[in-house]
């Protein structure tokens, strides 16, 4: 696939195209020319989003990295960072967004951001997070209270009974 069909696949996947996504688009490109990914068919390739927002819809087309099989990770910080790792090597580069020009429209920024090579979007820098472990398998189970299955690990033992986060009633003795 060449560049732009791309960019086409990924702005048909968010639905527009938009600065926001332009990011996304180039932070993967940068990341799997700085360590020589491919687009990932299982979790070899993961990427730690530190934002939400429509950059990370491009990560999902071109690397593959999906939450459903657990390479897309969220570390919410409402910043235009990504670190991405390969577990094969063990490599990883977190890339974070320079601070960008003040534009007087969101066409000139898109242009911009379109038009500027990655390597002076992103800062490149070491990873701070360490490469998480394989997506697990939990047993699901009922919540006592509403008797929605709810993974083990998101259980809580409540006066004896598995309850689910949404129904636990959590000890907090100083945030009254």
């Amino acid at each position: 696939m060449n560049e732009q069909q791309l960019w086409d696949a990924c702005v048909a996947f968010h639905g527009h195209a938009c600065g926001g996504l332009t990011i996304g688009y180039k932070a993967a490109v940068y990341a799997m020319e700085l360590l020589g990914l491919t687009r990932a068919e299982d979790e070899a390739v993961v990427c730690i989003a530190e934002n939400d927002a429509c950059g990370v819809d491009a990560i999902q087309v071109i690397l593959g990295c999906t939450a459903g099989k657990g390479n897309l990770l969220f570390h919410l910080r409402g910043k235009q960072a990504f670190s991405f790792y390969e577990r094969n090597s063990g490599r990883s580069v977190r890339l974070v967004l320079k601070p960008t020009p003040d534009f007087p429209d969101k066409e000139r920024k898109f242009r911009y951001l379109q038009d500027t090579p990655a390597a002076a979007l992103f800062d490149k820098k070491e990873t701070v997070l360490s490469l998480p472990e394989r997506a697990r398998l939990f047993v699901s189970k009922p919540c006592s209270c509403c008797g929605e299955l709810t993974a083990e690990s998101m259980l809580r033992l409540e006066n004896g009974q598995l309850v689910c986060l949404d129904c636990s009633h959590p000890y907090r003795r100083f945030d009254v």
